[in-house]
């Protein structure tokens, strides 16, 4: 351990993280700023993430048990989501997190863990062992506070009593979800590694030092967040496999169009084909980025609208007028912060939630996954239109990168 009280002093940090794939450039983002400022950092993550680990200039460690594709997109009602995430990402990787990271700590014990969010298992080892640990939430504030529509919901800032009470009914209904499915096994996880039962599942988040929530005070919405809860401004750094992507817009004058929609696969290639049928039939140019989920050949392209695997959406969004995505956190704050209306197509997870704040601060619209390549037509080119549109996700953009830009995400991990 460093052992100085000096919060600017070498200090080691240990991250256990999980490759949930929008979440890992911000996570890995963090690593990476961590290292800079001269402090040591190791990963205990996936094994997909090796690559983009040791590009953040971190030392990386797999996890012993192999990552299970989560198919939440699969899911057709809010239980069988729940236990998707239980088996797959939260419980099923559990005792094995928390054995591997004990094993870490034992080794080489750190200054501070930092663990992603439904990496409970690392949290586990982390408190065990008397590190302070803090989760990394790489996007809105998930855990319920009043003022603030349950997580997942889509829906938008209650009014009087009957929304509060909508409010406080469906985020009880949640946690009674995400304690029946995941509840017990978290608590047999925390026996084993000597620590009392907790009494509901979000506790064992709530017992960190720290809540980094690695988005915009400006882009969330206002609530009674817990004191140990921070908001530290996005992380807009672009995935390894997309930031050195070659890539060429379509030649001509017409507005371009940044289509970005998964980097995991969501069932979404249909909906892609839409979009690009859409674009196809407006005056403008478009480049479509696939990611590694989906196959550009699968996908039918046209004369002005270019279907690539990955593209530095940092360099595609400073020339574009209009970005189309699924609603990822990463994929809106970063079209925002380049001054892009959005049009928004959720698909689950955050995505409802964010499309909301986009469309309450008048930055863009929202339309349905399943809709015509008409109606898609029709509202890319009134948002290309939309003078307003664009000056409010200029103004909100303003506010991102400050956030962004500013000290209070190391000032944070630096002050653990």
């Amino acid at each position: 351990m460093a052992g100085s009280d000096d919060p600017q002093a070498p200090r080691s940090y240990l991250l256990g993280l999980t490759d949930a794939g929008g979440t890992v450039p911000p996570e890995l983002g963090v690593a990476r700023r961590l290292a800079t400022r001269g402090h040591r950092v190791a990963v205990i993550g996936d094994r997909s993430m090796a690559d983009a680990t040791a590009r953040a200039g971190a030392a990386c460690t797999a996890w012993s048990r192999p990552a299970v594709e989560v198919r939440d997109w699969a899911a057709r009602s809010p239980g069988r989501l729940v236990r998707e995430l239980a088996e797959t990402m939260i419980i099923g990787p559990a005792p094995s997190q928390a054995d591997d990271l004990a094993a870490a700590i034992a080794a080489e014990p750190p200054d501070v863990v930092l663990t992603s969010s439904f990496a409970v298992g690392a949290m586990i080892a982390a408190e065990a062992a008397g590190v302070p640990y803090g989760v990394l939430i790489p996007n809105i504030y998930p855990l319920g506070a009043e003022g603030i529509p349950p997580f997942g919901a889509g829906l938008r800032p209650a009014r009087g009593r009957a929304g509060r009470i909508r409010d406080r009914s469906l985020t009880a209904a949640s946690r009674r979800m995400f304690d029946r499915r995941a509840l017990g096994g978290l608590n047999r996880v925390r026996s084993a590694h000597g620590l009392d039962p907790v009494a509901t599942f979000w506790q064992q988040l709530l017992r960190a030092e720290r809540l980094l929530i690695l988005t915009s005070a400006a882009f969330d919405l206002p609530g009674a967040l817990p004191a140990h809860a921070r908001y530290v401004g996005p992380v807009l750094d672009d995935p390894a496999w997309a930031g050195a992507a070659a890539w060429l817009p379509p030649a001509g004058d017409e507005p371009l169009v940044l289509v970005a929609m998964s980097s995991t696969f969501q069932d979404h290639a249909e909906c892609l084909q839409r979009v690009i049928d859409a674009l196809a039939t407006l005056p403008v140019r478009a480049v479509v980025t696939t990611g590694p989920a989906i196959d550009p050949a699968s996908l039918r392209g046209a004369s002005r609208v270019s279907v690539v695997r990955a593209a530095p959406h940092a360099d595609a969004m400073r020339d574009a007028s209009l970005v189309v995505t699924h609603g990822g956190h990463g994929t809106v704050v970063k079209a925002l912060a380049a001054g892009c209306p959005l049009l928004l197509l959720p698909h689950g997870r955050d995505q409802a939630d964010n499309a909301v704040r986009v469309v309450l601060r008048g930055a863009g619209r929202t339309i349905s996954r399943r809709a015509s390549s008409r109606r898609i037509a029709a509202a890319a080119a009134a948002l290309l239109q939309d003078a307003g549109a664009a000056a409010a996700a200029r103004r909100l953009g303003t506010a991102i990168v400050r956030d962004a830009s500013g000290p209070a995400l190391v000032d944070e991990l630096e002050s653990m």
